[in-house]
Order: structure tokens, then C-alpha cells, then sequence
């Protein structure tokens, strides 16, 4: 399969954040998807980014905090207090853009094991060469150089904030757009944060069944 081209990977990736906006802010009520992934993101032959697979989906008012869903999703996409509290929210969403955000840069899937030496997963990886100052490292090497610096470093990095331990910490998906589209600064992600251990497994999901995937779906992974 063709590698995406850089370009679309950016395209792709503000098509999804703002697909997410209108469930969160823009519609009448407010929609917590609860099972955001790269399988979930549908393209059309434009390749812009739709959100598919409602089948978790909860709608609850504007105003209001988490709520009791009980647990579904999919290991490796899901908030840590989505997992230990059952409790779903706009937060626990992001976090799970974050996580695809950080794919569509890097090319591999959010529970792969980096090397056969370690058992650090994807958005922990990242994490560690963003603390090096090789975050650029974890951009896909079938790229082969050809993208935008910038654009990847605001891409990870804005992945690094919806993917923050700890929801009060994370963006709106509102903030985060105006990161990518270069309207707001680039986050001060050096503060450290709460060790939250993403290991690789074979287990992907908790949902009850596996996703309906489409040819159209995001292609993520070596």
C-alpha cells in the first residue's frame, strides 16, 4: 500500500479534531463517542475525516461532567479515568484523538511494541523522545524525510496534550485545533505528568464485538 503522504496525514488529522468539535460544542447536544480510533475514522475520496461507528456513542447536556457509561472501548485509545472510574467525558475523547493524532504522525498502531527490548507502547515512546528533544525521531520513516517539521511537531505535541494523564490537563478539541491551524502556540508539555504505563498486547478491545472496518478506514501501522 502507498505510504500517505504527509500532506494528507495534516488534512486528515484536522478534519478528525474538527469532526469531534461539532459532536462536543457545535450540535444540540453534546456527543461522547467513547470509541475514537484509527479503524473509526472513515475517508472519503478526498480524504477528509469522518467519524464512524456510533454504536457506543452517548449524548448527555452541554453543562455537565462526566457521566457513569460503564466501561467500552478499545485498550490503548481509552483514558486512564475513563478505565479506572467507567466515567465517560469530552476529556476522555480527547485523549483518544490525542492517541490517533500521534499514529497518523508516527505510522504504527497505538499498542505496538517499539522494539523487541522494550514493552513501552506508542504515546509513551513519543513521550520519551519529546523529553529528549528528538521528538522528530518518531516521525514515519516511509515519509522518508518529505513533511513538514513543524506540522509534525505541533501534530505529536498536540497528541501529547490530548493525551495527558491527567483530564484537567488536556485541551478542548477547540484548543487544539487552533494549535494545529497555527493559531495558538505550541503547549509547554515539559511539566512533568502521572506515569501511566501503556503496555503492548494482543487484547485490543473491551467493546463487545470488533469494529466493522471499510476499505476507506485509516491504514495505520508497518
Amino acid at each position: 500500500m502507498p505510504t500517505l503522504a504527509w500532506g494528507l496525514r495534516y488534512k486528515i488529522s484536522l478534519g478528525l479534531a474538527s469532526a469531534l468539535l461539532y459532536l462536543h460544542e457545535e450540535w444540540e447536544q453534546c456527543v461522547i463517542h467513547r470509541d475514537i480510533k484509527s479503524s473509526n475514522v472513515m475517508l472519503d475520496s478526498g480524504f477528509n475525516a469522518k467519524l464512524g461507528d456510533f454504536g457506543l456513542a452517548r449524548l448527555m447536556d452541554h453543562e455537565l461532567g462526566p457521566q457513569t457509561t460503564g466501561l467500552a472501548g478499545t485498550l490503548g485509545y481509552m483514558a486512564p479515568e475513563y478505565v479506572r472510574t467507567g466515567k465517560a467525558s469530552k476529556e476522555s475523547d480527547v485523549y483518544s484523538i490525542g492517541v490517533v493524532a500521534i499514529e497518523i504522525c508516527c505510522g504504527r498502531k497505538a499498542r505496538d511494541c517499539i522494539d523487541d527490548d522494550s514493552e513501552m507502547a506508542l504515546v509513551d515512546w513519543v513521550r520519551f523522545l519529546y523529553k529528549k528533544g528528538e521528538i522528530l525521531l518518531a516521525v514515519d520513516e516511509k515519509l522518508n524525510q518529505d513533511y513538514d517539521e513543524e506540522q509534525a511537531k505541533r501534530l505529536m505535541m498536540v497528541g501529547l496534550w490530548c493525551a495527558h494523564a491527567d483530564r484537567r490537563s488536556r485541551p478542548s478539541i477547540r484548543q487544539a485545533i487552533q494549535v494545529l491551524n497555527f493559531e495558538a502556540d505550541v503547549p509547554d508539555l515539559s511539566m512533568n505528568e502521572p506515569v501511566i504505563e501503556h503496555h503492548a498486547s494482543n487484547n485490543q478491545s473491551s467493546s463487545s464485538g470488533d469494529p466493522y472496518l471499510t476499505s476507506s478506514s485509516i491504514n495505520i501501522g508497518r
